[in-house]
């Protein structure tokens, strides 16, 4: 393997590293001059980080142990390669009740930051890396059964429209139900009860426009369609899986690790009978097993961070649904958002801020307010408190802390860096926020009055001041008022003055 200097990091090398609940997988691969993909290195251990979880609800040390060791690997791979990582986690590491210690492990013993995802976040992952490149209008539906949990999704073209995690998994339902050597008909009946209920839970009915032939893109799915379809064909019909799941519960441990991988014997009962489950309560006809999924959405999603699609509107769509499930002011979160950008957009040169600071913005200005859900005098600490903890798939919890701070700024208080709320940070992300925050101060002091008066903004310059022209279709007298208070930030956070023209 070509060596690099551990200092350097390549932005043209990108390394998935995802912590599942059977197994932890790396993917390295190259970016390439059109934007693909060249794999570079592969690796899967099968660590079980889930063993035992679902029924103390912890990950005992031993296994801890196991997980870090292979981690430390992992990441002198990432360093030999000079690559840039992003390390998630996924079922079982969302319900350990001491996840908070591993990742502070994971953090000190491997110096990997692990972000424990949402099953939403991993649901459009998932959907990424399976859909890539899909035309705009063909409707998809992708399935995944991991060992905690299973993720559907419904997609026109690359873009997740429905978005479903369901908390039951093959490890997770065989160790509840103790069926990893031969099942009777009898605890067949249960798993089979048990998994349906489950599914009728999850998922109110049939997703409206889905097509009846989906993608499994796990590798358990892969085992059991080609366990069970017909010679020569490349899905199986619902039907086939339900004859595999007999055929499969009939046989002993034995029989079944000669068919299957060790591991993957286990627990292939018990992912059969989630597998029937969901293609019966969705009316699927067909499935067939793809070769990608959570890795490759995670490599992808890298790339575009790289360089953000101003036209991509699928996280802002994600941030109003949040807004909308607090009952914001949706006509003014989108003003303020258009706004930002525009100040964002027209001042590039004089903020210097990197593309992937631009949807930080838009997010952190759309949900500003919605901690008037729960309190309006410290509204915005609420706000804050509210992004950072809800779940808006295609933000990390990193970038979520970032955005939450950004909106908690403002009003009130300067975001000044000795300030309390900004210590969580580093200076980088802390010259982020400071700017952000000026910028999200001026947008929302142009909409102050929350009537949408100005439907046009120019950005100019004189001199060492920034000029913004403003059309309106009503008095802006409270806005300008406003606008002349926070000009003292502004000069502050950008060295440059600030005046408003009518125009």
């Amino acid at each position: 393997m070509p060596r690099r200097p551990s200092a350097e990091v390549n932005d043209e090398v990108l390394a998935a590293i995802d912590v599942g609940t059977n197994a932890v997988r790396l993917e390295l691969a190259k970016v390439q001059a059109d934007g693909s993909l060249e794999t570079l290195h592969t690796e899967r251990d099968p660590v079980r980080p889930g063993e035992g979880l679902f029924k103390t609800g912890l990950i005992r040390r031993d296994v801890a142990d196991r997980l870090i060791a292979t981690l430390r690997r992992y990441a002198a791979l990432c360093k030999r390669y000079g690559a840039r990582v992003r390390a998630v986690a996924t079922s079982a590491l969302r319900e350990a009740k001491n996840r908070d210690d591993i990742v502070k492990r994971v953090k000190r013993e491997a110096g990997l930051t692990l972000e424990v995802v949402s099953g939403r976040e991993e649901a459009r992952l998932i959907c990424l890396g399976v859909l890539d490149g899909k035309p705009a209008t063909q409707r998809s539906l992708c399935i995944d059964i991991g060992g905690g949990s299973t993720e559907v999704i419904f997609a026109l073209g690359e873009t997740p429209k429905t978005l479903v995690s369901i908390d039951v998994g093959a490890v997770r339902l065989t160790e509840l139900f103790d069926v990893k050597g031969e099942v009777p008909g009898k605890q067949l009946k249960l798993l089979r009860n048990y998994a349906r209920e489950l599914m009728e839970e999850g998922i109110s009915g049939r997703i409206p426009g889905a097509p009846k032939s989906a993608l499994g893109s796990s590798g358990t799915i892969g085992a059991i369609v080609a366990f069970a379809r017909s010679e020569g064909m490349g899905h199986a019909t619902r039907e086939q899986i339900a004859r595999a799941v007999d055929e499969l519960a009939d046989m002993d441990s034995g029989r079944r690790r000669k068919r299957f991988d060790p591991r993957r014997a286990d627990i292939v009962v018990a992912g059969a009978v989630i597998l029937e489950a969901v293609l019966e309560h969705l009316k699927i006809d067909t499935i067939t097993a793809v070769d990608r999924g959570l890795r490759e959405g995670l490599l992808l999603d890298l790339v575009r961070r790289r360089k953000v699609d101003a036209d991509d509107r699928s996280l802002a769509d994600a941030a109003i649904a949040v807004g909308r499930r607090f009952a914001f002011s949706e006509a003014h979160g989108r003003q303020v958002a258009s706004l930002a950008l525009t100040l964002f957009d027209e001042l590039a040169t004089l903020h210097g801020l990197p593309a992937s600071s631009r949807p930080l913005l838009e997010v952190g200005a759309l949900l500003h307010d919605i901690g008037h859900a729960v309190n309006h005098q410290r509204h915005h600490k609420h706000s804050q408190y509210l992004i950072a903890n809800s779940d808006i798939p295609g933000l990390t919890d990193r970038e979520r802390a970032m955005v939450g701070a950004i909106a908690r700024f403002h009003r009130r208080s300067k975001p000044e860096p000795s300030h309390e709320a900004l210590q969580p940070f580093n200076g980088a992300e802390i010259r982020v926020i400071r700017k952000c925050a000026a910028l999200l101060r001026i947008a929302d002091s142009l909409d102050r009055s929350h009537h949408q008066p100005v439907n046009r903004l120019a950005v100019g310059a004189r001199g060492r001041t920034v000029v913004l022209k403003v059309r309106s279709k009503e008095s802006i007298d409270l806005e300008l008022w406003d606008v002349a208070h926070e000009a003292e930030l502004f000069r502050e956070v950008f060295d440059r003055g600030l005046v408003v023209e009518k125009g």
